[in-house]
């Protein structure tokens, strides 16, 4: 449904970086009463500190490039550039992930009405729940 006539290789460039960027929002993110995650020995740790996830080797995810931002973004005509927005943040932040994200949402070729259905889609799909880790949600959301 959503690719509608796009590109197979184009198709799965944007699915990716969509459904890629959602999980490690969940993942880094769950809606669990143990959120934040913290390492043991920084209880009390402040939880948009940067330098407590890091050291716990877990990925910041920087407050422009959270899936609750993408999502409530998506309906903007914008919403390319703000996801590769999003990406540049997360790789900012993150250099291990330098390099690594695709940033081509904001290209003219690209569906904007379809990257809304897509954030959409993948924001529906259960992905901070055990059972929802153990399945193979992005391949899923690929086909």
């Amino acid at each position: 449904m959503l690719r509608n006539n796009m590109d197979a290789a184009e198709y799965s460039t944007s699915c990716w970086g969509s459904s890629s960027s959602s999980t490690s929002a969940t993942r880094s993110r769950p809606s669990t009463p143990s959120w934040p995650p913290r390492p043991p020995q920084a209880k009390g740790a402040d939880p948009e500190d940067p330098d407590e996830y890091k050291a716990a080797s877990i990925f910041w995810v920087p407050r422009e490039a959270r899936w609750s931002h993408l999502k409530a973004s998506a309906p903007q005509p914008t919403i390319g550039r703000t996801v590769d927005d999003a990406m540049d943040a997360i790789e900012r932040e993150n250099p291990a992930l330098k390099g690594v994200l695709s940033k081509d949402f904001a290209r003219p070729g690209l569906d904007k009405d379809r990257l809304t259905q897509l954030i959409n889609l993948v924001s529906d799909i259960g992905l901070g729940r055990p059972a929802d880790r153990a399945r193979d949600i992005l391949g899923r959301v690929y086909e």
